[in-house]
């Protein structure tokens, strides 16, 4: 009896298959804007789905190298990336995945475009979208910093096309005294006689060690403790020649669970030339516009792999059989994928949300409630979308059975990359945290709920009105624990504000998704995205819930 041959899931263009992608843009761009970028997103998609996802998977076992010293015994920390990671780089320039946010060829809906491509392009690249969210940070804290002199000296670089004239840049917070209570940095800064800044200190996890520059946090000699006292430096990583500067020793490359091919590096700092960027004190508020900027590059990178296992899953269950039939014939086969589906459609209308206000805040500008929301929105997508990955990631490798627990089938690596969204930029409760003082800085509920009603008047078709009460209901239980909880004990209100703000997020997910289902429905005639909302509804919502929290240190203890 012949054996049979298994066919691999295949993938296509990855725009034109878009069903998601396609319909947001169609409703949100102006027609002549969707005109500009459409071939843009085609080439992208093709890529995506052929050339890139080809050599990712030839590539699967290459990693970064790192040789600290050269034959003759020359220090010269040199590190090698891998193939796919050196075509990434020249194509993010020439398509512009940073550029595109700063030229404003398509005004407040440059965002919009820029991310619509980073969607596409971060699944086929080993998670390159890495390095140029820190890259796309560092342009925008420089150029809010009113820096003129780092601005003319970095900014072009970060934001060329020109592959040849293209930078990156790192960000060096993390240090083992607090990854992130930044407060607890031991970088110290000091000034030599004629006035050069340097830097001494032990930099933990820095990501993309081959950048050209990058921000680092520092405390000057003198500064007092905490926060108040770190400065923000911009610190040059290489000579002319490419080569790491004085002052820098790279002591290892981190052997981490996933995003393998990206090379984060312990560093010790001896005197490293540094300029500060702004002020002497107040550095992290001086690079807080960095971390809204990668945070929403986090909750975009979570889309991608979504949609991505989605892709993989899907072609492959049309073409396995078991029991008779293909798995997409197996009726709780395809109620699993349904499920998956329906959280990307969510989570890619809230993330895609905060891009569209991003890019508004950058151009036109936005009103009081606007800016309100804005900074309600980048932890919350941030930290909903993480947890929401890493749980989709492992029901994809599940949909492939064992073929999915094996490394050199490519969709092992989905579910290793994926756990690093909940932890970079901001641990879950890190940003829950962060959720409770963006409230205090905005007064409250109220953009959200606004954002809620918003979405109810936009709805009239078959059950939406009542998916979007779900999502209002879960808000006003969300308010109702908050008052109650302040009223108690500060404790009672961080203890709970993981379930906060996940309730949060997941009930903007649905009326979001909602609303863009109506306009589906009377624009597209296609019923998928109603299905997708209806389905979303009957998924946990809420997550509050009242607990004893004294008995929560007892179980933690």
């Amino acid at each position: 009896m012949p054996y049979v041959q298994q066919s691999p899931p295949r993938l296509g263009n990855q725009f034109d298959d878009d069903r998601v992608l396609q319909s947001y843009l169609r409703r949100v761009l102006p027609a002549d804007v969707l005109d500009a970028i459409r071939d843009e997103l085609h080439t992208m998609g093709a890529l995506a789905g052929t050339t890139l996802y080809e050599m990712h998977l030839d590539d699967l076992a290459e990693e970064p190298r790192f040789t600290p010293w050269s034959a003759w015994g020359e220090r010269i920390d040199a590190i090698e990336v891998t193939d796919v990671w050196k075509k990434a780089e020249r194509l993010a320039a020439e398509h512009g995945l940073v550029a595109a946010a700063y030229e404003q060829a398509h005004g407040p809906w440059s965002r919009v475009h820029q991310f619509a491509l980073a969607y596409l392009f971060i699944p086929s690249t080993d998670i390159y979208g890495c390095p140029l969210a820190m890259t796309d940070g560092a342009t925008r804290t420089l150029l809010d910093s009113g820096n003129e002199a780092l601005i003319d000296r970095a900014v072009p670089h970060l934001t060329s096309r020109d592959p040849d004239r293209f930078w990156t840049s790192g960000q060096w917070m993390t240090e083992l005294a607090g990854g992130s209570d930044v407060g607890r940095s031991r970088t110290t800064a000091r000034q030599d006689a004629d006035g050069t800044w340097r830097l001494t200190g032990r930099k933990w996890f820095t990501s993309a060690i081959t950048a050209n520059m990058a921000l680092a946090l520092a405390r000057p000699e003198g500064n007092p403790e905490g926060g108040k006292g770190l400065a923000l430096f911009y610190v040059p990583i290489r000579t002319d020649d490419g080569a790491i500067r004085d002052g820098i020793t790279v002591n290892r490359l981190k052997d981490k669970l996933g995003t393998r091919k990206l090379p984060t590096a312990e560093l010790d700092l001896d005197g490293a030339e540094a300029i500060p960027v702004g002020a002497l004190r107040h550095g992290t508020r001086a690079i807080s516009p960095m971390l809204n900027i990668t945070r929403t590059w986090n909750a975009i990178t979570a889309l991608a792999l979504m949609r991505r296992g989605i892709a993989l899953a899907r072609d492959y269950a049309r073409k396995r059989e078991a029991f008779g039939k293909p798995l997409a014939e197996q009726p709780l086969h395809a109620d699993t994928l349904a499920d998956l589906q329906a959280t990307f459609e969510g989570a890619f209308h809230l993330s895609f949300r905060l891009t569209e206000l991003l890019g508004r805040h950058e151009t036109t500008g936005l009103d009081d409630e606007g800016r309100a929301l804005l900074r309600l929105l980048t932890p919350i997508a941030k930290l909903t979308t993480g947890k929401q990955v890493v749980a989709a990631m492992s029901e994809v490798v599940e949909a492939f059975g064992g073929a999915g627990y094996v490394e050199d089938t490519g969709i092992p690596v989905l579910l290793r990359d994926a756990q690093v969204l909940p932890i970079w930029e901001g641990t879950t409760n890190v940003l829950a945290l962060d959720v409770l003082r963006a409230l205090e800085q905005t007064g409250g509920l109220d953009p959200i709920r606004r954002e809620l009603d918003r979405c109810e008047e936009a709805v009239s078709a078959v059950d939406l009105p009542e998916v979007v009460q779900v999502a209002q209901n879960a808000v006003d239980r969300a308010a109702q624990w908050l008052q109650q909880a302040m009223k108690q004990d500060r404790s009672v209100v961080e203890a709970g504000a993981r379930r906060f703000a996940l309730t949060l997020g997941h009930a903007l997910e649905l009326a979001l998704l909602a609303r863009h289902a109506q306009w589906a429905h009377e624009h597209e005639r296609d019923a998928r995205t109603l299905a997708a909302a209806e389905r979303l509804a009957t998924h946990r919502i809420d997550h509050i819930a009242m607990r004893n929290e004294d008995a929560a240190f007892a179980l933690a203890n």
